[in-house]
Parts: C-alpha cells; structure tokens; sequence
C-alpha cells in the first residue's frame, strides 16, 4: 500500500496526487507547490491497485526528518491512511537513522498531527494562503 518511490514513475504518482490535493483542491500556486526540492527528496507513495491515492514526501536535513506534502485524495479520506502515511513515513526516516521529525501542519490538521504525538511550537504562519504551524515529535 505505501513505498517509497523507486521510479520516476511513483515521483510523477505522487506529483499527480500533490497536484489534485494542494493546486486543485487547495488553490495552491503551481509555484508554491513545486519548490525545487522534490528532486533532492524521499518521496513516498500510496496505491491501492495501481491507482496513486496519497503521498508524502520526506527531507533528511540537518538532524531531523521533515515530513512535508503529505496529501490523502478526498475519496480515500477518513479511512485511517493518512494517519498509516504518516506512520510508514516515519519509519522511513528512522530506517535512515533519523529520530526528530518536524511538520509545517495547515491548522486544521494540528489535532490529527497532536494524535500522532507531535508538539505544536513557533508562532503560526500562513504559508500558500493557508494557516499552519510547526511542529515536531522526537521517537527517541
């Protein structure tokens, strides 16, 4: 159900699932949305058959893993993937010995985020139009 990609096929699923989340749902600026990063990234993808439903994309930086652009589509929300998404990701990053995890989560994600074990801190921020704050969880 979740791998990390290993193709520039599973990047451009998860590109796919990022464009109809955040630029269609979400109004998202293309701009915004592809960063530059994408390329120097972990990128994880969920499927159910070959059909590319979430994604999740994972920057190992100085010390901790950030979990960012992390996208479920509507048909497949509130049915728990978001929350295992956010698990396998994690592991992935421990797996790659990384143990702090930060998230710039949209406000209305933050109890779903606390839920997971995350920590809200900083000032929240609008970032794309949308309100979000930081927030972290060390597993160790």
């Amino acid at each position: 159900m979740f791998k990390a990609a290993n193709s520039n096929d599973d990047i451009i699923k998860a590109f796919c699932v990022r464009s109809i989340v955040f630029i269609g749902e979400q109004k998202c600026p293309y701009e915004i949305e592809m960063d530059g990063l994408d390329y120097s990234s972990l990128h994880i993808i969920g499927e159910i058959g070959s059909e590319p439903f979430a994604c999740g994309r994972i920057r190992f930086l100085n010390g901790y893993a950030k979990l960012e652009r992390i996208a479920v589509r509507k048909k497949w929300r509130k049915k728990g993937f978001g929350e295992k998404l956010v698990k396998f990701m994690i592991f992935k990053s421990e797996e790659a010995g990384f143990f702090k995890f930060k998230i710039h989560a949209q406000a209305q994600a933050i109890l779903f985020y606390e839920n997971l074990g995350f920590k809200t801190y900083d000032e929240p921020f609008t970032e794309a139009g949308i309100l979000h704050r930081k927030m972290e969880k060390i597993s160790r």
